[in-house]
């Protein structure tokens, strides 16, 4: 077996993600967990970190990269953001070094756009996207989550993004809004349910009408005793429409979108764009995506020799 060359970590308000690579970015050993920001500030960012790395039997010097919030101002240290247009390339050069005597630890920065009309940052969101700018040339890329991004790409530069708070208002909705009772006991979403395909062309062709659809749900639930399941992908279905909606209108024609995404959200998306009749979909697994651009990112700045894989 390879040696360990580096660490790469992804590291968000939620979640640990933790791979050991050799120096052609093949995973050696890996580390999940949920501690995110919030525990991890508890526990100490650098406990939590190298707990993890002893728990693989890596050794002090190994030199670790990291993506996500934990470089916000509310993370381990602030990695300043960066102004659009961004170049991905120089990505790695720009990164912030972790105060720590145990091993080289950088955060990649951000990405702010300063537009009047369309303030709006990412983190952790340009790490999958510098993976991509291997394959793509010119694109648009779609990564959903809880807060989704939509990010036109010219020639390896991030020209501009739109992020849309679909997974947040999902989960605010079904957990602490009027329409929880209709909700309550539902099973996960599936993407060929006939609610959650409804849900997306209604988004697509009113989203105006937005907020009479979702209180409509309550009223389905009193008079029509419609199952919560069905509930819940219609809801789904709403709010991923809103969002291709607003993507639409503010990118044009999304033809040759490129999904960047994992389950379970990958196939709720395929669904919408086939809904919408989007063509030429390309798709690229997130966990690979962030990986392989830490992984970039970690040769660029260790000046380590390798290739990305």
């Amino acid at each position: 077996m390879e040696p360990v060359s580096h660490i790469v970590v992804d590291w968000g308000t939620s979640s640990f993600r933790l791979w050991a690579l050799d120096r052609a970015g093949q995973v050696l050993a890996e580390r999940r967990s949920t501690q995110g920001l919030a525990a991890s500030a508890t526990d100490g960012f650098e406990v939590v970190l190298e707990t993890h790395i002893a728990a693989l039997g890596i050794g002090e010097d190994v030199p670790v990269m990291m993506c996500g919030m934990v470089g916000s101002r509310s993370g381990w240290i602030e990695a300043a953001y960066l102004a659009a247009p961004v170049p991905l390339a120089g990505l790695a050069a720009q990164t912030t070094l972790v105060p720590s005597t145990r091993r080289p630890i950088h955060v990649l920065p951000g990405i702010a756009q300063n537009d009047p009309h369309h303030f709006d940052v990412m983190r952790g969101e340009e790490t999958q996207l510098l993976a991509l700018t291997t394959r793509e040339g010119a694109c648009l890329a779609c990564l959903p989550g809880t807060h989704s991004k939509w990010v036109r790409l010219e020639d390896g530069t991030i020209e501009g993004f739109a992020s849309f708070m679909t997974g947040e208002l999902f989960q605010l909705i079904r957990e602490a809004s009027v329409l929880a009772p209709a909700l309550s006991g539902a099973a996960p979403v599936e993407p060929a349910s006939p609610a959650f395909a409804e849900g997306v062309a209604e988004a697509l062709a009113a989203p105006e009408s937005i907020g009479n659809a979702l209180f409509a749900l309550r009223a389905s639930w009193l008079l029509a005793a419609t199952p919560a399941t069905s509930a819940l992908a219609r809801l789904s279905g709403l709010l991923i429409g809103l969002e291709l909606a607003g993507a639409r209108q503010r990118f044009g024609n999304l033809d040759g979108v490129s999904l960047i995404a994992s389950a379970p959200a990958a196939p709720l998306y395929r669904q919408a764009f086939a809904v919408a009749g989007l063509a030429d979909i390309r798709a690229f697994d997130a966990e690979s995506c962030v990986r392989e651009g830490l992984h970039a990112a970690a040769l660029a700045t260790f000046q380590l020799e390798g290739a990305v894989s």
